[in-house]
């Protein structure tokens, strides 16, 4: 008898040693992707101190200013690697964000350092979607998860890494140059140029990988797009305001008011919100992200009714995106503050909080993220919806091991709960990326990681963060701002309870669906 998972294989069936020679690749590209990333997290005290910023406004550096172009160009950027040359793709979004990530140390103002976040969040956005669409290509449906999960523990190796490497470069650049080295740089600008630079022979390595054909693993062929540069601008014309009124007018009278409609909601939001609780470029980034996605949306509803319908109209994806955003909201915000939290509550150095936090969290998210992603392929074996059951570890178990961690005085206790954070919160991400590929067709898959990557993005990291800091600023803790991430386990689980419910419908729409 046939298993009732989404998935039936044949154990004669061999994954070529190439695949994993790519996908290594593909690791490495990840892990610097989060070590160019993650590094702010190290550096903010410093930062805070010489630039004279408050929590909130490093929560915005870390999050919103990266967050809200990351999902945007995220968008259009899934769509090209649908149709174009994904490893030359990453290849230039690899050297955009690596050249940003040496700007950021060359910042000397907030303005500077948000427009240089910007460009790294631009530059990274091209990764997930070329990564998990050659992942697809290169690995059957069994094992997809568990490569997935491979990949996906880069980012936990690189953000561990960052901290260790971060930390170690000001450590010995402040005491070798105490009054400024090279061009007055202090020890964080220092260390982000250090870590930009790499990047830019990775690019070269990147090139060299081979090109899989599309959709050939899962019984057909998706051909390329020999206009995908010309439908890429079309894409970034379209969620660029004030551009996006040009595509909403186009779709008639209608859709231009619903589209000025919208904008005048979130203007007014933004507004409010920033006299009530300050910090207006949070809330301004933030409301212009969400109009660009809606107006985005809008134009997939009229341009490519099969993909809008399989993605932004399927209850089952929409439910797992939130289920990863809510995921997400916790997770980055302990992975952001965990190493400024040390620092302020412990009093630990630049290089011990290398050591004890970073060292832990690259170990903890790896192994995390890897035992979820078999975790997932081996429920969605038995279980079609196995796979969506995997997240309520990352929200369930986070309850008391951030409480705890948080409010003890024993800094080994808020270490150990730290790790197993790290390790509960990554488990959700292979998990909930394998699971939202399946509901879409192999032509769909960059832009359905992107639209995957909104809830994290807009939701979790531009969120978060912030508000951790925020609450840090108003209530004097640190610690009360992480705890406040916690609000998003019910939502999170009210979401997972009806991806179970939705998740094997909208599998077998998929298998029925004409390729």
């Amino acid at each position: 008898m046939a298993e009732a998972g989404e998935e039936q294989h044949s154990d004669d069936d061999k994954v070529p040693g190439y695949s994993w020679y790519a996908l290594g690749v593909l690791f490495v590209v990840y892990l610097v992707n989060f070590v160019d990333r993650q590094i702010l997290s190290i550096l903010a005290n410093d930062i805070r101190a010489d630039l004279g910023i408050d929590d909130a406004q490093l929560g915005f550096l870390y999050g919103t200013a990266f967050a809200i172009f990351y999902a945007l160009f995220g968008i259009p950027l899934g769509r090209l690697a649908d149709g174009w040359v994904r490893v030359r793709l990453l290849s230039l979004g690899l050297t955009l964000w690596s050249c940003m990530t040496i700007l950021s140390g060359l910042a000397r103002n907030m303005t500077t350092l948000t427009i240089a976040r910007i460009g790294v969040g631009v530059g990274e956005a091209s990764a997930n979607p070329c990564a998990y669409s050659l992942i697809s290509d290169w690995f059957p449906k069994r094992i997809r998860a568990t490569a997935l999960a491979i990949y996906s523990s880069g980012l936990f190796v690189g953000s561990g890494l960052s901290l260790l490497i971060g930390g170690t470069i000001v450590e010995r650049w402040n005491t070798t140059y105490p009054e400024g080295g090279l061009l007055g740089l202090a020890g964080w600008q220092a260390a982000f140029i250090m870590v930009g630079l790499p990047g830019l022979l990775l690019a070269v390595w990147v090139l060299s990988l081979r090109e899989p054909k599309r959709g050939v693993l899962d019984g057909g062929e998706a051909e390329g797009n020999p206009n995908a540069w010309r439908d890429f601008a079309g894409q970034v014309v379209q969620i660029v305001p004030p551009f996006t009124l040009v595509g909403a007018a186009r779709r008639g009278g209608s859709s231009l008011a619903i589209n000025l409609s919208v904008a005048a909601a979130l203007a007014i939001l933004a507004f409010g919100a920033s006299l009530l609780f300050g910090n207006a470029q949070q809330f301004w980034f933030v409301a212009v992200g969400y109009y660009a996605v809606f107006s985005w949306a809008s134009a997939l509803h009229a341009e490519d009714a099969e993909t809008f319908a399989m993605t932004i109209k399927a209850p089952a994806f929409v439910e797992i995106v939130l289920i990863y955003a809510a995921v997400c909201y916790i997770g980055y915000s302990i992975t952001y503050w965990a190493a400024p939290y040390a620092e302020r509550a412990f009093g630990f150095s630049k290089s011990e909080l290398g050591w004890l936090i970073g060292a832990p969290n690259a170990l903890g998210g790896f192994l995390g993220v890897i035992m979820g992603g078999w975790l997932a392929d081996r429920l969605a074996r038995r279980f079609q919806a196995g796979r969506v059951l995997v997240p309520a570890i990352a929200l369930l178990a986070s309850v008391p091991l951030l409480l705890v961690g948080y409010t003890t005085a024993s800094s080994t206790l808020f270490l150990v709960c730290n790790f197993l954070g790290q390790m509960v919160t990554s488990s959700a991400l292979g998990a909930c990326a394998a699971a939202s590929l399946a509901l879409v067709k192999p032509r769909m898959r960059g832009t359905a990681t992107a639209v995957f990557l909104l809830g994290a993005t807009l939701i979790g990291l531009a969120f978060g963060p912030f508000i951790a800091g925020l609450i840090s600023e108003t209530t004097g803790s640190l610690g009360r701002g992480v705890m406040f991430s916690l609000v998003a386990v019910v939502p999170g689980m009210l979401a997972l309870w009806m991806a179970v419910h939705h998740y094997p419908a909208s599998l077998a729409r998929v298998a029925h669906a004409p390729s």
